[in-house]
């Protein structure tokens, strides 16, 4: 009876060795990817920093653990087999969620470490991202931005998901679990055919526009449904006609005479202007937005958000006037 005993209890424990030695190790994982990557066991052996006998024993070792062969061997050429094009895929993405691992660590000691996941309306992020970019990258090098530009609906859905850290949106935003912080103000402005009536003024009435054809957004822009709250008198008018994707093609149709717009002032900066378009400030009080930033109550990085709020309200675009938190 004890010799039988012995044989299961060494049987039993060949197997938890068998199962542990199937479960790869990342070094094994980063062999395969590299002579996927370099097609060329020598070259591959010195990216990783070890002999190419050294590389290829532990390659061919994991191929019969797993039963299968990953590479075809031919005498001046390395090829993946059609099953080893999916190994060597699943490695890849095993060894990015590894590195996020360290990422995250090192986000612990400093939250500026690591990337910040922003997303952006489309009528802000063209006309202050290139600026934000570059103010970001001096204050926080290590801390790359990761942009989405897109509607206030799904850049709401992305955030409480997780897939975003921050977002900038138009105030007011009311959403539960969400903090928000206001940025800046931002004034509005007519802008028109230079052959236009109003070219030669320096300030209109928002109810004048009513009397015009305006073209804004589509229905789902939230610039659009901003204009209409910041000048009642459109939303009475006949809204139905011409609108646009973006302020960019929305500025071409001013040009080709097809009625006038109303954009903030940040898009209608020195880089952004046309010699065919006047552009008309708008009379007190002047209809505004207020961008701000939200995110996630639970957000680890408060550190993070403290150097992109700063580093938006140091931006010098005209016409943007920083809030300051009470």
């Amino acid at each position: 009876m004890p010799e039988i005993s012995s044989v299961k209890l060494i049987v039993h424990a060949s197997i938890i060795y068998y199962s542990y030695r199937t479960i790869m190790t990342l070094t094994e994982l980063r062999y395969i990817v590299a002579v996927a990557q370099e097609r060329h066991f020598g070259r591959a052996a010195e990216r990783c920093f070890i002999t190419q006998p050294a590389l290829s024993v532990a390659i061919q070792k994991l191929e019969e653990e797993l039963g299968t062969a990953i590479f075809e061997r031919k005498k001046h050429e390395v090829t993946l087999t059609p099953l080893g094009e999916q190994i060597v895929q699943q490695a890849q993405r095993v060894l990015e969620e590894a590195e996020r691992i360290t990422i995250i660590a090192a986000q612990g000691k400093d939250q500026l470490v690591g990337p910040l996941r922003l997303g952006v309306i489309a009528t802000v992020g063209p006309y202050i991202l290139p600026d934000l970019v570059a103010t970001l990258h001096k204050r926080a090098p290590k801390m790359p931005l990761e942009i989405e530009e897109n509607l206030t609906a799904n850049l709401s859905r992305m955030l409480k998901s997780g897939r975003l850290d921050v977002i900038l949106i138009a105030l007011p935003f009311e959403e539960s679990a969400i903090v928000t912080q206001p940025l800046y103000d931002e004034p509005f402005k007519a802008v028109v055919p230079v052959t236009h009536p109003w070219a030669k003024k320096t300030r209109i009435n928002a109810e004048q526009l009513s009397r015009e054809q305006v073209l804004l957004p589509h229905a789902g822009h939230c610039f659009r449904q901003q204009v209409l709250d910041s000048c009642p008198e459109l939303s009475r008018s006949d809204m139905e006609g011409i609108q646009g994707n973006s302020l960019e093609t929305i500025r071409q149709m001013v040009v080709s005479g097809l009625g006038i717009t109303v954009m903030p002032s940040s898009a209608l900066t020195a880089k952004h202007q046309n010699k065919r378009l006047a552009v008309v400030s708008f009379a007190e009080p002047m209809p505004q937005r207020r961008i701000g930033m939200a995110w996630r109550t639970g957000f680890t990085r408060p550190a993070a958000l403290e150097v992109l709020r700063d580093a938006v309200q140091s931006l010098k675009i005209p016409g943007l006037t920083p809030v300051t938190s009470s």
